[in-house]
């Protein structure tokens, strides 16, 4: 069943830890690690849509071009929600998170229908681009944003969250740090 909630790729991160653009990297068979998690996500969702900065990708795939100057997920957020205006909800996964599946992300879609946020923690590690955000956050995130504070974890104290505990330590492995990637470089190829 494809998922009418549309989803958005956050991927305008500074990648300053991998010392280059991770959005850019090839990974899975793809050119890039944003065309892999564009092609997987566009498999469970109707929508799908890249968060960034600028137009850097040479795929096509809509864009959502970050409205702020702060380079941050919660300027992707309120730039997400002000570009897709009729959306009552995104779903929002890191471009650095390749192995969320489609079990994850049902479990969270299938989750508290009467929270703001709907996210992912692993470990007892909160997975804040890993999650179900719905419009009643806009608010919270635009007044967080204009505090200019932009640690999601402060967004979603704020917020009614419903958090969704899973134990899979791999399915939430970020590739910040080349080792990161290169551990997923092994792990996508067994």
């Amino acid at each position: 069943m494809t998922e009418t909630i549309p989803a958005v790729i956050f991927a305008g991160g500074k990648s300053s830890r991998m010392g280059r653009d991770k959005a850019s990297l090839p990974f899975g068979g793809f050119d890039t690690l944003a065309e892999y998690q564009y092609q997987r996500l566009k498999k469970i969702f109707k929508d799908v849509y890249i968060g960034s900065k600028t137009e850097k990708f040479d795929f096509d795939a809509p864009l959502i071009l970050d409205c702020y100057e702060a380079n941050s997920p919660m300027a992707g957020l309120v730039s997400a929600f002000e570009t897709l205006e009729k959306a009552d909800a995104v779903f929002v996964l890191s471009v650095d998170a390749p192995f969320v599946d489609e079990a994850i992300i049902s479990r969270l879609l299938r989750a508290d229908g009467n929270a703001d946020a709907v996210i992912a923690r692993c470990c007892k590690k909160v997975q804040p681009l890993c999650g179900l955000y719905r419009r009643s956050t806009l608010p919270n995130a635009k007044a967080t944003l204009d505090a200019d504070k932009h640690k999601m974890g402060i967004l979603l104290e704020e917020l009614n969250t419903h958090y969704v505990d899973f134990e899979n330590k791999d399915a939430f492995l970020n590739l910040n740090r080349p080792e990161e990637y290169e551990t997923a470089l092994r792990l996508i190829g067994s």
